[in-house]
């Protein structure tokens, strides 16, 4: 064919092919949404008598499935962002726009849930928080953001103890912020002390959970050897933050100077039948206490110590790893608990609006929450993803976000 200078020649480039779900991150949140289910609604939490499986669901899940989820918002954000080849230029400026937009309704979702009353430590809006933290670091490389990871994981918890030793923070430890918090200057500055300093899931400690993540999600996750990289270093991960926990109490010191703490848990502690230790390992509302620097030392749940930082995050990675493994060979018979994945913001909300009723209808039976809400959520969800698609909080993130990226980042 013979081209004029009326009809340019013209080369069809074909469309790349379209990339697959990554199964695997679908099965990973969809634990973490169980691990929530175990937190909020386990047997553990309705009876000091459930037995030893109780007990041991309920170690797994405490404080893992929440930041599992944080670990899986920054491996969203890089697939979200071009995954392994980072996007550029205009599809760079959308992706922000859409990020930002997530992260707005995330937030008023979050403290909508917040001021219903909801008998949880509601998310959402710390999430939001995050999902903004991270719009100047979606150009970096995987190593820059490891290596900012771990800085953070040592100097947040710190700089949290420092700042909230010098200031008084007791009306403000856990929680998160309701629309009544904005009622007043000083309920405001309250509420906002709570996202990023010392409430359940506060910025300070949290976002080296979602930098692995993001750089986690810039890595070839279909690649069998990262896939065994990232099983190797969260297993040594979660060696390291335990054991280097148990060394500096048992061995350099910490139980000796915990002492004083230690003595007034002591009544309780032989109450329930635990070490006054491991009580005070057990119950944690996003930060400790700034008694005495010893109390960076231990690693529990929702502590926000530098121990629990390093433990978790390779506890997740690790979980991460065995999802993706599962995700290729356990596909079919795991689609449920993808399906809960991929619905997770939608399950997580619907929780919160049914956990009371559940909880309070069902709770003479301390396992039947549980199963409720799991057995519910794994069987509706198996159900709505195949033949419904997106849920429908999800389906309003995608559809408002995208719109807000076609308006504004032409």
């Amino acid at each position: 064919m013979v081209h004029t200078s009326e009809s340019p020649p013209t080369e069809r480039i074909p469309a790349a092919p379209a990339r697959t779900r990554l199964h695997g991150v679908d099965i990973a949140r969809g634990l973490a949404v169980l691990g929530m289910f175990v937190a909020h609604a386990g047997p553990a939490v309705l009876s000091m008598n459930a037995g030893g499986a109780a007990e041991v669901l309920a170690t797994l899940s405490d404080g893992h499935a929440s930041i599992l989820f944080a670990t899986l918002a920054g491996v969203s954000l890089a697939l979200l962002t071009g995954g392994s080849r980072p996007h550029e230029g205009m599809a760079l400026r959308r992706d922000r726009v859409r990020i930002a937009v997530r992260a707005a309704l995330l937030f008023v979702l979050g403290m909508a849930l917040t001021q219903l009353g909801t008998p949880m430590m509601v998310i959402l809006s710390f999430y939001a928080l995050y999902f903004l933290l991270t719009l100047p670091f979606l150009r970096l490389r995987p190593a820059v953001l490891l290596v900012l990871a771990a800085v953070w994981a040592v100097a947040g918890p710190v700089a949290s103890f420092l700042i909230r030793g010098a200031i008084s923070s007791g009306d403000t430890a856990g929680g998160a912020l309701a629309f009544s918090d904005l009622t007043s200057w000083d309920a405001a500055v309250a509420g906002f002390q709570r996202l990023l300093l010392d409430g359940a899931y506060p910025v300070l400690t949290w976002m080296p959970f979602v930098l692995t993540g993001l750089a986690v999600g810039r890595l070839d996750l279909r690649a069998t050897a990262v896939r065994v990289k990232l099983l190797v270093s969260g297993v040594v991960l979660a060696v390291l933050g335990t054991v280097g926990s148990w060394l500096a109490l048992h061995v350099f010191g910490g139980v000796r100077a915990l002492e004083p703490v230690l003595a007034n848990l002591e009544p309780i502690a032989a109450e329930i039948g635990k070490e006054p230790l491991e009580l005070l390992q057990m119950f944690g509302f996003g930060v400790v206490p700034t008694t005495t620097p010893a109390m960076l030392l231990i690693n529990g749940p929702h502590s926000g110590t530098p121990f629990e930082v390093v433990a978790s995050t390779g506890a997740a990675l690790a979980v991460l790893a065995l999802c993706l493994f599962a995700g290729d060979f356990l596909r079919t018979l795991l689609a449920p608990l993808a399906a809960v994945g991929a619905l997770a913001l939608t399950v997580y909300s619907v929780q919160g609006l049914l956990l009371e009723p559940v909880v309070t209808g069902l709770g003479e039976q301390p396992w039947l929450p549980l199963l409720v809400l799991a057995l519910g959520s794994l069987v509706l969800c198996g159900l709505w993803r195949p033949l419904l698609g997106r849920g429908p909080l999800e389906r309003v993130l995608h559809w408002t976000s995208t719109k807000a990226a076609d308006v504004v980042a032409r």
